[in-house]
Order: C-alpha cells, then sequence, then structure tokens
C-alpha cells in the first residue's frame, strides 16, 4: 500500500513539474506589438492650365555704354591743371583733362609758320607784276596771318598758270608742313569728349608721359549695359527692344532695362549667344553685378511647378483618393527651380510639396486646408 502511495505521489509531482513549466514558459514568451499604421499628411495643389510667362535668368557685369581709354600721342611732361587727374574727378565735356608741356614742339610751329609767311612775302613782287589779278587775295591772305593763332586756308588757286608758280616756290608743301604740326600740337591737350567722371588714373602731374602710353579711362555715368550669355536654344526667342528687370545680388534694389543688341553668331566653344542689355540708373556703378530676367515667350495651356516634384522618367505625382500615382508630363522649360509643364488635365491634384519616401500607391493624407481648396474647387466644377 506504501508503494502505490508513493507511486502516485511521484506522478502527480511529475504532472505539476510539467504543468509548473509550461505556465512559467507561457509567462516569459512577449508577444510582438502590432504597428500602427502612419498616414503621412501632404501638401496638395489643384491643376489649373494658363498661360505661363517663360523667364530666362542671366547674369552679368556692368560696362559704361560709353567710356573712353586715354592714350598718349605726344611725349612730355605732364602739367598741373585746374583739377587733380585722379578717380573719381568729374569733368564737363571741352574740359582739359591732361595738358602735357608742349613748349618745344610750339617753338616748332611757330618757326615753320614764319617761314610759310616768308616764304609768301617774297613772291608778292612777282606776282605784282607777273600775275596783278590775283595779288590783292594773296596780299589780303598776308594781312590776316596771325601767328598766334590757327594758319589760315591758302587762297584758291583759279589759273593754271597761278597754281604752277605758287606749286614752285614750296609754298603748299610748307603750308601743310604747318598745319600737320598744328594738328600734332593739339594732341598735347586732352580734352573731355563727353561729360562724366574718370574712373581709372595711371600718371600723376609732374611725370614724364611717353607716346603710346595709356593714361586713364574716362566714362558716362548713368548709362550702362551688362553682356549675358545665354544658351542657343533661345536665340530665336531673344528679340531687341524686350524689356528686362535687374535686381541685385541681395534682391533689394529692382532696375529696368532694355535689350539694345543681340550677336548674330553662338560661340562655337561654349554654345551660347551673347545679348547686351542696357539699363539707366544713376544709383548704378560700372562693375555692379546684376542679375536679369528676360522674358523669353508665352506658353499656351501649361503649368509650372517645382523642380524637385519632377520624378525620373518626365513623370509627377498625383492624389487620387487618398492614394499616390504618377503620370506622364511634357516639360517645356526648366529653370534653376521651377519647370513648365504641359498635358496635365485642370482640376488634377498634384503634389505641392515632395515627401520622403513616397511611392505610387502609398496611402496619404492632404492637408486640412487643402481639402477645403480641392472640395469647393470640386463644387465649382460641378
Amino acid at each position: 500500500m506504501r508503494k502505490i502511495i508513493l507511486f502516485l505521489l511521484g506522478i502527480l509531482l511529475i504532472v505539476g513539474a510539467y504543468f509548473l513549466g509550461q505556465f512559467i514558459i507561457e509567462k516569459n514568451v512577449r508577444k510582438r506589438p502590432v504597428p500602427e499604421k502612419v498616414v503621412k499628411t501632404v501638401f496638395v495643389e489643384t491643376v489649373q492650365n494658363s498661360t505661363v510667362q517663360i523667364v530666362i535668368p542671366a547674369n552679368g557685369s556692368l560696362v559704361a555704354k560709353r567710356r573712353v581709354e586715354l592714350f598718349a600721342e605726344v611725349q612730355g611732361v605732364f602739367k598741373t591743371g585746374n583739377k587733380l587727374f585722379r578717380p573719381g574727378q568729374e569733368f564737363r565735356k571741352g574740359e582739359t583733362l591732361i595738358r602735357i608741356d608742349a613748349s618745344e614742339h610750339y617753338a616748332s610751329v611757330q618757326s615753320s609758320k614764319s617761314n610759310l609767311y616768308n616764304s609768301i612775302a617774297a613772291i608778292m613782287p612777282d606776282l605784282r607784276l607777273d600775275f596783278p589779278e590775283v595779288y590783292s587775295k594773296w596780299q589780303s591772305y598776308l594781312n590776316g596771318f596771325d601767328l598766334n593763332k590757327s594758319t589760315p586756308k591758302l587762297p584758291e588757286m583759279t589759273t593754271e598758270k597761278e597754281n604752277f608758280f605758287i606749286t614752285g616756290r614750296g609754298i603748299i608743301s610748307n603750308y601743310f608742313n604747318v598745319k600737320n604740326l598744328e594738328q600734332r600740337l593739339a594732341k598735347y591737350n586732352i580734352k573731355a569728349p563727353f561729360s562724366g567722371i574718370l574712373t581709372e588714373a595711371l600718371v600723376t602731374e609732374g611725370s614724364l608721359i611717353r607716346n603710346g602710353q595709356k593714361l586713364g579711362e574716362f566714362i558716362y555715368p548713368g548709362v550702362y549695359e551688362m553682356e549675358v550669355a545665354l544658351s542657343k536654344s533661345y536665340a530665336s526667342l531673344l528679340k531687341v527692344g524686350e524689356p528686362v528687370e535687374l535686381n541685385n545680388i541681395d534682391k533689394t534694389e529692382r532696375y529696368s532695362g532694355v535689350v539694345t543688341r543681340v550677336n548674330g553668331s553662338i560661340d562655337p566653344t561654349t554654345q551660347t549667344i551673347t545679348a547686351f542689355i542696357e539699363v539707366k540708373n544713376e544709383t548704378l556703378k560700372e562693375g555692379m553685378y546684376l542679375e536679369a530676367n528676360l522674358n523669353a515667350k508665352e506658353e499656351q495651356n501649361a503649368f509650372e511647378i517645382n523642380r524637385n516634384l519632377m520624378l525620373d522618367g518626365d513623370q509627377i505625382f498625383v492624389l487620387r483618393d487618398s492614394i499616390l500615382d504618377v503620370i506622364d508630363v511634357q516639360p517645356i522649360y526648366y529653370s534653376d527651380t521651377k519647370v513648365v509643364l504641359k498635358t496635365i488635365p485642370d482640376g488634377t491634384v498634384i503634389l505641392a510639396k515632395p515627401v520622403p519616401g513616397s511611392y505610387a500607391g502609398m496611402l496619404v493624407k492632404p492637408y486640412q486646408s487643402d481639402l477645403k481648396e480641392i472640395s469647393s474647387s470640386e463644387k465649382q466644377d460641378k
């Protein structure tokens, strides 16, 4: 009997241990949590095709439209004038920019003038005897001859004999020699061709100026040109007289310009065409860097979106019943940040901002304000 009782207790102990182990195992097993389904909120917009103005961005630096590089054609010492020859100095039209010492050359001019006067005076007795009919006009020429003024033009010779007589005495050659020296004497004074400002001065008063030496640069402020290089694909779109909007790099100032010239050839190296934009403004300075927006053409029945919304293969995301889908589009023009598209039906709801990790078939939720806009547009369509 005792053995039977011990046998039964052993069986009960084994069964109890088995169930206790199963209980402990079930307690230690952790159930995997069921992941919550996350629906991303996206920004959308409704497509309304319209006329899109294609604007070509360009940039460049300003150059004065009227500018003169000053060079010396004679040699001498730079003499002090009424105004200092310094950058930023303003001169009115006709004012002397540079005055070079011409005392030596002036003496040569006066000597040649005196020789011409003496040559004419020496033939006067012969003219009175042989050509009395022309004596009076040559006498009047001598009476009006002034060594301190520009040499007057010789009297017109009416007969062949008179011409031979005057030429044979060397008067014609002496006259043109004097005029040549007078022309060179004028080069010792460089005058302002227009009212403007000196932007570069390479010499100072008292320095020796040599023939062919660059002296500085003189510009007319207020009217500038900007040279821009554009892709050859826009060659047929650029037109002379087209208005242009310009702004500085900080986009704090705006200016108005106009296309004045378009180069007739394309650069074979860069495959670009050069256009020149004229802008007038007293606040501008030469060398300023500006950005220009050229109105190239108007594209009918098109829509403009951000460039980062474009997918590979010319596709974009659209929203259909809270599910993303893709459609094919036709890009017309790419800028740095925008792209102009066609073939998008009116009323199509597209993404307004890119969504990381988006894919076709993804469940999304439009932003609440966008939902109101979509529902109102749908009611208007109905």
